[in-house]
């Protein structure tokens, strides 16, 4: 069956200091992130990649991977802007902010037509969850289910944080079937350390923290979906524009959101594959030093090869 990976690599990364962070090499022939991920998805079984960027940064984007990954694989481009937005509608003169991720998978309408996970760009997931979500797209995608049947990589939050700032995640709750019922964008989650042992608190917008459980599921973003799942996110982010006042300048139609949404209408079912790896990225710029080690240690311990696609 073809599967195929969408990479979310439009956004801005105005936390890493106003560079392209997706774009920044780590591995020690100047892989990037992405370099891992697109390893570990065409191992996993994944056989097309779909790069979602902006127009200003396709010449840059090729040059750094995307003409590298053409010759091992098949790979299409999504356009993320800002005014590619449903007729009726206009944007915001003040916007400069990505309508988010729902949009992002939105511009693959008309070039994806198979099961697909979606991953963030400057994000490393680890080859676990890569293998779980493909199998389950390959087993799910059978027909017989009255709704949609879709899966996300269920990381553990204390996995996931950075030692130099808050982060945000998506906070799951799961039923007895381990299906999703609740999914919650939470933002500023602060890594602690107390003894020695790693864990979590919430930094509020006035300085108040709230303790937060470090063995909860959180979603990285990375969903396993069919492309029905398009037709959704076209109706719903006409739905999310009409709502939006005129001052709010920077609300997001964003995945988690979407597919909370779903599970509570009973509109689709999404398993939890849960996944032990350590995540790192470049969420901030004092974070690459750490990736960079974190590739490092990978490399020496036969995880991946030196040259990585030699």
């Amino acid at each position: 069956m073809n599967t195929t990976l969408l990479i979310m690599a439009a956004g801005i990364g105005s936390r890493f200091g106003g560079g392209i962070k997706q774009l920044e090499p780590v591995g020690p022939n100047g892989e990037i992130i992405m370099d891992y991920s697109i390893y570990d998805a065409l191992e996993a079984g994944f056989n097309k990649i779909i790069f979602i960027i902006r127009k200003d940064l396709e010449k840059d984007f090729k040059e750094v991977i995307g003409n590298r990954i053409e010759k091992i694989c098949d790979v299409a481009y999504a356009y993320q802007e800002l005014t590619d937005i449903p007729s009726g509608f206009t944007k915001p003169e003040e916007r400069t902010k990505p309508w988010g991720t729902g949009q992002a998978v939105l511009s693959c309408k008309g070039i994806l037509r198979e099961p697909f996970a979606v991953i963030n760009a400057d994000d490393y997931y680890g080859k676990e969850a890569f293998v779980k979500v493909h199998d389950y797209l390959v087993r799910s995608s059978q027909p017989g289910s009255e709704i949609p049947s879709y899966c996300m990589a269920g990381f553990i939050l204390k996995n996931t944080l950075s030692d130099h700032g808050g982060v945000t995640r998506g906070i799951c709750q799961i039923d007895e079937n381990v299906n999703l019922i609740n999914v919650v964008e939470t933002h500023n989650i602060v890594k602690t350390m107390e003894a020695g042992k790693v864990g979590a608190v919430i930094q509020g917008e006035k300085g108040g923290f709230k303790s937060i459980d470090e063995e909860s599921y959180v979603s990285m973003n990375m969903w396993g979906l069919t492309p029905d799942f398009l037709e959704v996110l076209q109706a719903g982010f006409s739905e999310f524009l009409s709502a939006l006042k005129p001052e709010d300048i920077k609300s997001e139609y964003l995945l988690p959101t979407i597919v909370d949404e779903l599970i509570k209408s009973g509109r689709a079912e999404v398993k939890l594959l849960e996944t032990h790896d350590k995540w790192f990225g470049v969420t901030y710029k004092e974070d690459k030093e750490v990736v960079v080690k974190s590739f490092r240690k990978l490399i020496d311990s036969g995880i991946y090869k030196e040259k990585l696609f030699d």
